[in-house]
């Protein structure tokens, strides 16, 4: 079977005819090509026709158009028959080749694309991928892809389109807050030599993610605050809002910690910041409130704002002292200026709130006013003594001072103040019996039959200071004969600790120191002179004294009951009279301080120092002594020539009446003595 192949192009129009070639029969005449038969076929058809010899020819004629995408090649059979008998055939292929034309225009699977994206889509994300076909083959059928004219720059920026795979990638940076529908036309053209296009719409949704912050705005700040400011103040309007959409932009507002503010929500997006609670600048001088949003979304995104909240003093606290009671001790003969503490209160205020002034509250002692005694300095408090004290005199004070603040109004305190003045061992003792001159030696005269422990004499001295420096304990200084005396270092009892001898010497020395228990200590002396006698008097001790306990109600009793009563009554008259001259003075006046002693004598009234003159010194100062410890003592016998009169002891020691009334006794008892005699 002979193959005819021809080559028709689909554009060729209906009618046009392509020339095939003849059928060859060797035969002649009738048995020779008679016709030609073609195979059925829709698009072609042929047409013989004879030559001028007879010869039959065959030409293909289109009677239809071609469509090479329908249909590329066409498989024709064409049959030569001739006139023989039997006829006799012969038959050729043809085929015939549609050649392609550029008449199909690239087409999308569909008209309109929709695609959901992410915002924030790293760079480079795939969109989605175009594909358009087209029905032609070679370069007619080769496609690039473009953005129409109808694509907005921004989308251009956003998105980017390969030409030849027509993919769409992310280029830029997708908020769904600045753009939510990206919306792009893109065609698709074939590279025919007359192009062909076919067009799509892809449309962008981005979807919403929650990469918004919430954001706070703060208006109409009051940053600061006076402390007494009333609750429910408004101090700020807040603002919150957020990018985002649905629960992503759902927001919340919260202050981050418990604080005497609180939010109060007027709409949807704001509040207001009010003070929930007093306030305390003392406590907590300033706020840090830290206002913190959160939205809905997920995960959630949260922001903060920090408000500085100043608090103002107003002067609501009163200075206050450390200590509510001040004991001060303070040693006598201190020097007038010194200071002795430093009182200082606290005002927790600021300002002119917290500075103080301090003063002492006015009070007298004994038409002493304090401001004479003490000073204290306005500013720091510092507390001096104006004068020197005495503890002899004065032991203690007790009075007020005040802090006052400078606010408006000013608050003021006051504390208690005692002052102890601290005694010091500045009072020599002063040796009362036996008694003697200054500057004399006591001579006294006992028998040297005087038995073993017999009393000799007895040393008796007495100390202004307090009870701890006034312990007084006495110790030989010298003594002639160390085996023949002792002294009791308690009580100053000189007693013998054997009976004389020949061997002793008729004149024995004794000097006594008697020694406070001060720091350092002070100390007084006494020497006494002790001559033995060769006579049958009585032992001095048993002259010395006679309890009276046998009968209580002898005259020398009743003398001494009237003496003391006498004496009481004149003392009363004299404070009583005393009172009510001071009271009539326009003007105080300070007290002169006591003297230590004195001594009217009817001899002479120049002895400051003593007691007692004569040899009756001793009687009375151990009538003294004995009176103290609650005894009545007489002397037995008394010596003639007594006339000696006591005005009074020490100021301070609580003898003088005693003394005073002992004077009268004893001299009421030398005369009777005198008398008897």
């Amino acid at each position: 079977m002979d193959r005819v192949e021809l080559d028709v192009s689909e554009s060729a129009t209906p009618g046009e005819r392509f020339s095939l070639p003849n059928a060859i029969d060797p035969d002649v005449g009738s048995n020779t090509v008679k016709t030609y038969r073609l195979s059925e076929s829709e698009h072609f058809t042929i047409d013989i026709h004879a030559g001028s010899d007879g010869t039959k020819y065959v030409d293909l004629v289109m009677k239809k158009d071609l469509d090479r995408e329908h249909q590329a090649v066409h498989n024709l059979i064409l049959t030569a028959v001739d006139g023989g008998v039997p006829a006799r055939s012969g038959t050729a292929n043809i085929i015939v080749r549609v050649l392609d034309t550029n008449d199909n225009a690239p087409q999308f699977e569909r008209h309109a694309y929709s695609v959901n994206m992410s915002e924030n889509s790293p760079i480079g994300t795939l969109v989605t991928k175009l594909n358009a076909t087209d029905a032609d083959e070679g370069v007619n059928a080769e496609v690039t892809y473009h953005f129409t004219l109808y694509t907005s720059e921004k989308t251009q920026e956003m998105f980017s389109l390969n030409p030849i795979t027509g993919e769409i990638t992310v280029k830029g940076t997708i908020d769904f807050e600045d753009m939510k529908i990206y919306e792009m036309h893109i065609e698709a053209k074939d590279n025919g030599p007359v192009p062909l296009t076919g067009q799509c719409r892809v449309t962008v949704h981005v979807t919403d993610m929650n990469d918004n912050y919430p954001e706070i705005t703060v208006k109409s700040l009051k940053n600061t605050l006076k402390e007494d400011v009333a609750a429910g103040t408004v101090i700020a309007l807040v603002g919150i809002s957020d990018r985002d959409t649905g629960d992503n932009g759902r927001v919340n507002l919260t202050i981050n910690k418990k604080l005497p503010f609180l939010l109060n929500k007027t709409s949807e997006s704001h509040y207001e910041l009010i003070v929930s609670q007093p306030l305390d600048r003392e406590k907590i001088p300033e706020y840090e409130i830290t206002l913190v949003v959160t939205d809905s979304g997920t995960p959630p995104l949260t922001d903060n704002e920090t408000i500085t909240v100043h608090l103002l003093d107003v002067n609501d606290n009163a200075p206050r002292f450390p200590q509510s009671f001040y004991t001060i001790p303070v040693m006598e003969n201190n020097a007038p200026g010194a200071l002795l503490s430093s009182l200082t209160a606290l005002d927790p205020d600021l300002h002119e709130n917290q500075y103080l002034v301090y003063f002492i509250i006015e009070k007298e002692i004994v038409n002493t006013s304090m401001s004479m005694l003490f000073s204290i300095n306005p500013e720091n408090g510092n507390l001096y003594a104006l004068k020197t004290f005495d503890y002899e005199i004065e032991k203690e004070f007790l009075f007020h001072i005040e802090a006052r603040d400078s606010g408006v109004p000013p608050l003021s305190s006051n504390v208690t103040v005692h002052i102890i003045i601290m005694d010091q061992n500045d009072n020599t003792p002063v040796i009362v019996s036996p008694w003697r001159a200054h500057g004399s030696v006591v001579e006294e005269k006992i028998p040297r039959s005087t038995d073993k422990g017999s009393l000799v004499a007895k040393v008796i001295a007495i100390d202004t200071d307090s009870v701890h420096n006034s312990r007084i304990t006495y110790q030989f200084l010298q003594n002639t004969d160390a085996t023949l005396f002792s002294l009791d270092q308690y009580n100053g009892e000189i007693r013998t600790m054997r009976m004389f001898s020949y061997r002793d010497a008729r004149h024995q020395r004794l000097v006594v120191i008697a020694k406070d228990n001060g720091e350092p200590g002070l100390s007084a002396t006494v020497t006494i002179k002790l001559s033995t006698v060769e006579t049958a008097m009585k032992s001095y001790a048993d002259m010395t004294e006679v309890p009276l306990e046998y009968d209580i109600f002898s005259d020398l009793n009743l003398y001494l009951v009237i003496g003391l009563g006498s004496v009481s009554f004149l003392l009363l008259i004299t404070i009583l009279v005393t009172i009510v001259l001071k009271c009539q003075k326009p003007k105080h006046s300070k007290a002169a301080p006591p003297s230590r002693n004195s001594v009217v004598s009817e001899r002479n009234s120049t002895f400051a120092d003593s007691t007692l003159v004569s040899n009756d010194a001793y009687w009375y100062s151990m009538f003294l002594a004995e009176t103290r410890k609650g005894k009545l003592v007489v002397r037995q016998p008394v010596p003639k020539g007594s006339r000696y009169i006591v005005s009074s002891l020490p100021r301070g020691t609580g003898l003088s009446q005693t003394s005073d009334s002992a004077a009268s006794t004893l001299q009421a008892s030398t005369t009777t003595s005198s008398s008897s005699s």
